[in-house]
């Protein structure tokens, strides 16, 4: 018996098989996506591939990590304080709530709670494009306090998306405004647009903006939005589904700028 255990790990929506050894150490791992095993060293290559064998699903590529990319190489020497990777969709509610809790009110809900419902749920479907070959950041903060909900690159190009709460509630779009059942409208497709550019300054690129209604009862327009994308949640995981724009080392190198705090300081 080799003594090696196969543990599977969720990362970015990939699953990825770490292969143990019996103190915890990894010495290798599985990408079913890239269809590699990745050694940490030879000397195990055979007992790694046994112990593998029941889960590879054809034919696989076997050897030491291949030689990092520019992009990989610059996420390396990323200061983890301005690394915004690890920002969890929502994250800045998140922090917000944990560092000033709102008494609770069965009548009146704190408002962030429901704001965050709808970036979670938006993240969470943005996330699971990971496999497309799309990587999303969550909160990307702007100076002045503002901050991008989601920002996704992909094969079709980079888009900042703004998540809105429209649970059970109609919607009707009038470009700039977005009235939410009985409120008061509100000029959000300006402040998209902006947030777009801004994004186009910081990584000189095209960014295009969507406005993703979270659960509406309906939605009506009285005329087409002029650049905005508007979807309901169901519908922005078709932004996978665009025409491609971007090669995939396209991807990683834009993404590699984004996640860097720094980027965004002066827009």
């Amino acid at each position: 018996m080799s003594g090696l255990r196969v543990v599977p790990i969720w990362r970015h929506g990939r699953e990825q098989l770490y292969v143990r050894l019996p103190d915890g150490r990894n010495i290798a791992w599985y990408d079913r996506e890239a269809a590699r095993v990745n050694l940490l060293g030879e000397d195990r290559r055979d007992d790694v591939l046994r112990v593998l064998a029941p889960f590879l699903t054809g034919p696989v590529a076997v050897g030491p990590l291949p030689v990092p990319t520019p992009a990989e190489l610059a996420r390396l020497s990323l200061p983890p304080d301005d690394d915004l990777a690890p920002n969890r969709p929502g994250e800045a509610l998140l922090i917000a709530l944990d560092r000033s809790p709102a008494v609770s009110h069965r009548l009146r809900p704190d408002p962030r709670r429901r704001e965050l419902e709808a970036e979670q749920t938006v993240g969470d479907i943005l996330d699971d494009l990971d496999g497309a070959g799309w990587r999303t950041l969550h909160s990307v903060p702007l100076p002045g306090g503002d901050r991008v909900h989601h920002l996704t690159i992909g094969p079709a190009g980079l888009f900042v998306v703004h998540a809105v709460h429209a649970r059970k509630q109609r919607v009707l779009v009038a470009d700039p405004m977005v009235a939410l059942g009985r409120r008061e409208p509100q000029p959000l497709l300006r402040r998209l647009r902006a947030d777009a550019d801004r994004a186009s300054y910081a990584l000189t690129a095209e960014v295009r903006p969507v406005l993703a209604l979270v659960g509406p009862a309906g939605l009506r327009f009285t005329t087409t939005p002029r650049e905005v994308r508007v979807l309901t949640d169901p519908e922005v995981a078709n932004l996978a589904r665009l025409g491609g724009v971007l090669k995939p080392a396209d991807v990683e190198a834009l993404h590699a700028m984004a996640r860097d705090r720094r980027t965004w300081a002066r827009v």
